[in-house]
């Protein structure tokens, strides 16, 4: 374990069984559709989700990414995010699947829809690796979610705090000390 971390709350093979259940939602919900599907990882924290996600998947996938922060450096979401990449492809009458890996104040993923919908996708369907409900500040949830978190900072497997931890292949949590720092 990580000397930064408290207590390792999720190993490597407990998140690969969730990311199959996740791909045989996802071949279900898109079971019969003739459109490609465009799915879409919020870089960087839901890189190795998405990717093994989408090749768990039976349903052939077209990939983008897009970047939006909205935590900088700090543990803190500023409720304000904004998109620092965007999408190359178009998502006009296609069906979007998008990968999070967190979802916790929401403001991203309303940002997300509203952006998508906007655009004139036929759907959005949103599908994280986490679910941080207590945090929520804005009316919305995933589709579905791998799993439910309590208010707890975690990071490894794409999750990081000041771009450290993202390569971890569990999920810990943060020492309190690591996070509360003054510089």
């Amino acid at each position: 374990m990580n000397k930064d971390l408290e207590s390792i709350v999720l190993t490597a093979e407990q998140i690969e069984n969730k990311v199959k259940e996740a791909a045989e939602w996802l071949d279900k919900r898109f079971e019969g559709k003739n459109t490609l599907p465009l799915a879409i990882s919020v870089l960087k924290g839901s890189v190795f989700f998405f990717c093994d996600v989408v090749r768990a998947m039976k349903t052939p996938v077209q990939l983008d990414f897009m970047t939006v922060s909205s935590y900088g450096n700090s543990s803190q979401s500023s409720g304000m995010p904004r998109i620092v990449m965007d999408l190359a492809s178009s998502v006009e009458g296609r069906d979007v699947i998008l990968v999070e890996d967190i979802v916790d104040s929401g403001h991203t993923l309303v940002k997300m829809r509203d952006l998508i919908l906007g655009r004139g996708a036929s759907s959005f369907t949103v599908v994280t690796l986490f679910d941080k409900p207590s945090r929520r500040k804005v009316d919305i949830k995933a589709d579905y979610s791998c799993y439910e978190i309590e208010d707890e900072f975690i990071v490894g497997y794409g999750l990081d705090y000041a771009q450290k931890y993202r390569s971890l292949p569990y999920i810990g949590v943060l020492k309190r000390e690591i996070y509360e720092k003054k510089n």
